[in-house]
């Protein structure tokens, strides 16, 4: 079980131990960790994305392994997990689909799904791209789209050039914020399309549901875990 938490009482907020600007009531001093959730991407944006997530009570493990195949990224995750020594650990693979490339990605797509799952992985995949998930934050679209469409609108959106700017580290540091701050933008009525889209099209082999994107359940798992 988890220690439990150590509460410092505002009687000893003047005790050289304890010296804090404007203490009020008590202070929490430890969190006891649950889990750790290991988040495997394939670019930097998703793995800054979610670690800008202000959880509490877990630890986000997100890992940028720079463009791999989808089947070589379950197998490096595999390889992660083995050397993690966490018993209580939750995996995500998380990839997109980029869908000129044809039927050799669509192959290595839909065998990269089929073994994370077998591993016991869990599976946040996009088609055609990541970045439908922040287009869901504004509009829902149920055509099928190349990536370019959905840089374009988030260009539009943020009032830059997305293709040139939208991949900077400095920006997507700050895209969860940027997100949860704009008045035009709803985190929730992107989970509510998003789980739309799968819904309508889970009967399809995974390279055919387009557009899907399924981060908007590795969002929901977060939120549980939000800081309150």
């Amino acid at each position: 079980m988890p220690k439990s938490t150590k509460a410092i009482k505002v009687t000893d907020q003047n005790k050289a131990w304890n010296k804090k600007s404007k203490p009020t009531g008590y202070r929490i001093d430890s969190i006891p960790k649950n889990k750790t959730i290991l988040i495997v991407c394939e670019g930097q944006t998703e793995k800054l994305y979610f670690k800008s997530f202000p959880v509490l009570g877990v630890e986000v493990k997100a890992i940028d392994l720079k463009g791999e195949s989808k089947l070589k990224l379950v197998e490096s995750t595999n390889d992660i997990v083995d050397s993690l020594d966490d018993e209580d650990i939750e995996v995500w693979c998380v990839f997109d689909m980029d869908v000129k490339r044809g039927a050799d990605e669509f192959a290595d797509f839909d065998n990269a799904i089929s073994s994370a799952l077998q591993l016991g992985y869990k599976v946040a995949y996009s088609n055609d791209a990541f970045e439908l998930w922040f287009y869901l934050h504004y509009n829902l679209s149920k055509a099928q789209h190349l990536r370019t469409f959905y840089y374009n609108e988030l260009g539009k959106r943020f009032g830059m050039n997305y293709v040139k700017d939208g991949k900077k580290y400095d920006f997507c540091l700050k895209l969860y914020s940027i997100l949860n701050n704009d008045s035009n933008a709803s985190q929730q009525n992107a989970i509510d399309r998003a789980r739309t889209l799968f819904e309508e099209q889970q009967h399809l082999p995974y390279h055919e549901q387009n557009p899907v994107t399924k981060v908007y359940e590795l969002v929901e798992e977060l939120n549980r875990n939000l800081r309150r």
